[in-house]
């Protein structure tokens, strides 16, 4: 569903078959698309009305036809506003992203398992609810790790949920969890008060113009789950002001995989672990020890 609020949106119809429906929204949440429903033969993708511009469909267009050979037929109609974060908090149900970890609605009276870890996100918008698959792998890869005595800096925070897990794993040092949506820096605060997660600061910071400044703070771990071409852009600034500092990241389409290796390689990381579900993939990598 489209993100908070009323708010009017461009629906695009696409004419396509279920089977190739994980990989054209792979496709279109590289390009900024975050919000998508599903039908038997057509899938519906939401932008604010705002976004949608020629440059923008030119980029869809260009994506799917490199990807997929052909651009599937689609219409563009502007949806009036609605209350579709009403509609979206409707259908969500409870996430079991393992044994360990649970993520719920307020209110919904579900039962965790006995020792499960469980994070209580309302969302303002769709991403960040544990619903996306590369939501999932972060908090799967954070799981097997040591994240105690960690400064955490968490890019693109969405609904706070990974600077959230990151305390319930027991993380004990302050971390910093900015957006670059005001949307998205309410709503993590709201959900880090109602997890009662202490010691996250919630900040309205551009993941590039305001990087630096806050990297030279200190460190010692980076949760970034965005998109390649902003990887692209932060990654070395990363590997400059945080040259100790791990990186988890995710956002990236598991066909990217050849560029993020390259990527990583050229900038002194080694690659830890990678894991995948359907389009996605999330990757663990650590600085080489300098020479």
């Amino acid at each position: 569903m489209p993100h908070t609020g009323l708010h009017n949106y461009f629906e695009l119809t696409f004419e396509l078959e279920a089977e190739y429906h994980d990989l054209c929204i792979a496709l279109l949440a590289g390009e900024g698309v975050e919000s998508f429903l599903e039908e038997d033969h057509q899938l519906l993708a939401y932008l604010p009305e705002d976004e949608w511009t020629a440059e923008k469909e030119e980029a869809i267009c260009t994506v799917l036809l490199e990807r997929l050979g052909s651009v599937p037929e689609y219409e563009v109609s502007l949806i009036a506003d609605r209350n579709w974060n009403a509609e979206w908090e409707a259908t969500l149900e409870p996430i079991e992203i393992s044994d360990r970890l649970l993520i719920v609605q307020k209110n919904k009276g579900t039962q965790a398992k006995p020792g499960q870890i469980v994070i209580e996100i309302n969302p303002k918008m769709s991403f960040g609810t544990g619903y996306h698959a590369t939501t999932r792998l972060m908090l799967r890869q954070m799981e097997q790790l040591d994240l105690r005595d960690k400064k955490i800096m968490d890019i693109g925070t969405g609904t706070g949920v990974l600077a959230i897990a990151a305390r319930k794993l027991g993380n004990n040092l302050p971390i910093l969890a900015f957006d670059n949506n005001a949307w998205a820096a309410e709503n993590a605060e709201e959900n880090i008060a109602e997890n009662h997660a202490e010691d996250i600061i919630i900040k309205l910071l551009d993941a590039e113009e305001d990087l630096i400044t806050n990297l030279k703070e200190g460190y010692d771990f980076i949760l970034a789950n965005i998109n390649k071409n902003v990887i692209d852009r932060i990654l070395p600034a990363i590997r400059k002001y945080a040259p100790a500092a791990p990186v988890l990241l995710s956002g990236v389409l598991v066909y990217d995989e050849p560029w993020l290796k390259k990527l990583q390689k050229e900038l002194g990381y080694e690659m830890v672990q990678t894991i995948y579900e359907d389009e996605w993939l999330s990757a663990f990598i650590r600085p080489l020890p300098s020479r």
